[in-house]
């Protein structure tokens, strides 16, 4: 053996030592859960909540027991914000941790002052302050989460003194169980469709009629969706987006809060119509009290025999925004880090696992059934001439009672203040909005009578519907401030695949805070970079709201 084989030898093997303690530890936690690779996230996620944090000893235990190189285990807990990464000689993170968030609804209620004082006050060594994007709780600004509860008008002194009381448990509302939801007539429209009397063929064309479609964002109609994934050979599968991370986007948590059960009829109609083998629910992380009801409601489907034990898996989200596009959900759902795939191919002929797959998010299959039971000119003819369709509409900001309104598809920004909303707040003039959440753009009050739907005149403007997301300011708002709380949002919130928007959103925010004129020609470069080059739909619309500022709010600049 020559000299450097024996130095070799004697340092031992390379890499982290495996502590036997931990490992008896994880094996515990996942007791006689199968070790699938896809489980990772879950895996995770076992450990985060037991132990507060993910030790460097456990990860490595965690790395031998499911056979994957530390590496692995290492990239896919540090991608996501929930999963607290602690190497050796770091301290752990307080026992208790608040989450004040402060995205755009919330900043403009206040959020800022909440963060501040609470930093100010709580004690470092009980309790960690630290920022968090949208909670989906916009319509309650400012809104936190303390430990696994869910708080709306949140103040710095009502939030401490949860944590001296111990209020810090999952609340869940009361919602619509399985039994009452079957009392008035839930399941008999899926049970018709699977003995027949409802052909495939005949409801996917209803669903064209209707004019039913994506309500996630990206607009896709759903019948021709669901011809595209049965146009590819099985096996299928299905996937669910709960991932709702959009900026002032709230309407699929009061839904699945409310009445959980619409959403699973639908997605086993879906299911059932592309022969999919198995349906995956992923749930974004920030929804404590959906994913108790979620996991309460499936296991009462299967003691029902209304599905079959593990054929709606639950997977749990950890805090990525970026998984809310279907392909990096897909990914995250197989246990990686959520980064969107290059397309083609498109997800209906390769998508979860390799096979064809169907996805829709929380609202589309909202609706499914009723436009099942009632036909596609009833849901056609709820929306304005040339908008089929009615729409859960997340309206936040300077309104006199924001909250999910429903209303019909084209309708306009001023209609949904001043018919459904009482009217802009005390003291306050309606100013711009945001017409599809973060990405959807900054219109200006003069363009408040634009009908709300995809394409047509709001997609002439540069602007989009997306997740149907409203945010209203005033005369009270900076629109520079708002753009710059929005790139900061997606800068945060980059995967960091894909350079142009990596990069270009830390650099769009920069030349957002320079002091003096604004340098337009670097902006609209950056701007056009970022459109034409990047991976997915974040760093293609990032720079949507800064268009907006440079066109229609010179003076805020």
């Amino acid at each position: 053996m020559t000299m450097q084989g024996r130095q070799a030898r004697d340092r031992g093997p390379k890499g982290r030592a495996l502590d036997d303690g931990a490992l008896a530890e994880v094996r515990e936690l996942l007791g006689t859960r199968a070790r699938h690779r896809d489980l990772l996230i879950e895996f995770l996620h076992l450990i985060q909540d037991r132990y507060g944090c993910l030790s460097a000893a456990h990860l490595r235990a965690l790395a031998e027991e499911m056979r994957l190189a530390q590496a692995e285990v290492y990239e896919v807990a540090t991608f996501y914000d929930h999963f607290d990464v602690v190497k050796e000689g770091e301290a752990k993170p307080a026992p208790l941790t608040i989450r004040v968030c402060d995205s755009i609804s919330c900043a403009l209620a206040g959020a800022e002052d909440v963060f501040a004082e609470l930093s100010a006050s709580a004690d470092p060594q009980a309790i960690r302050v630290v920022r968090a994007p949208c909670m989906g709780r916009c319509a309650g600004a400012p809104a936190a989460r303390i430990g696994d509860r869910e708080v709306d008008h949140a103040s710095s002194k009502g939030l401490l003194d949860m944590a001296r009381e111990g209020k810090t448990k999952v609340v869940v509302p009361d919602y619509i169980g399985l039994a009452a939801y079957r009392a008035a007539g839930g399941y008999q429209t899926l049970q018709k469709v699977r003995d027949g009397a409802l052909g495939v063929e005949a409801i996917m064309e209803t669903m064209q009629e209707a004019g039913l479609r994506g309500l996630g964002g990206a607009g896709f109609p759903a019948g021709k969706k669901w011809g595209f994934v049965r146009s590819y050979p099985g096996p299928r599968l299905m996937s669910i987006n709960g991932d709702e991370g959009e900026p002032g986007t709230f309407k699929d948590r009061i839904y699945l809060e409310k009445d959980p059960h619409r959403t699973f009829e639908g997605a086993l109609i879906a299911a059932h119509a592309v022969e999919a083998e198995r349906i995956y629910y992923y749930m974004r992380d920030e929804y404590p009290a959906v994913l108790a009801i979620l996991r309460t409601e499936i296991a009462a489907l299967e003691t029902a025999g209304i599905v079959k034990p593990g054929f709606i898996e639950l997977r749990r989200g950890a805090g990525a925004y970026i998984c809310g596009e279907e392909s990096a959900m897909l990914e995250s759902i197989e246990g990686k880090r959520g980064l969107p795939r290059h397309r083609p191919p498109y997800i209906a002929e390769v998508g979860l696992f390799g096979r064809p797959t169907l996805n829709h998010n929380v609202e589309t299959l909202w609706w499914i059934r009723d436009i099942v039971e009632q036909g596609a000119e009833w849901f056609a003819a709820q929306g304005k001439p040339g908008h089929p369709g009615i729409r859960s509409w997340s309206v936040s900001g300077r309104v006199k009672n924001p909250g999910v309104k429903l209303a019909p598809a084209g309708v306009t920004v001023r209609e949904l203040i001043d018919d459904y909303c009482g009217g802009m707040a005390e003291g306050h003039e309606f100013k711009a909005y945001l017409p599809g959440g973060a990405s959807g753009g900054i219109l200006p009050a003069s363009m408040g009578d634009i009908e709300l739907d995809f394409g047509g005149e709001l997609a002439r403007q540069g602007a989009f519907v997306g997740s149907h997301a409203i945010v209203v300011f005033s005369q009270a708002d900076s629109i520079k401030d708002v753009t710059v709380n929005l790139l900061k949002f997606f800068k945060h919130e980059s995967c960091g695949q894909c350079t142009p928007c990596r990069e270009g959103t830390e650099k769009m925010v920069t030349l957002l805070r320079k002091r003096g004129p604004s340098d337009d020609t670097a902006i609209r470069d950056l701007e056009m970079v970022m459109r034409d080059a990047s991976i997915c739909g974040l760093g293609q619309a990032a720079p949507n709201p800064v268009n907006h500022l440079l066109t229609h709010f010179r003076d805020d600049l």
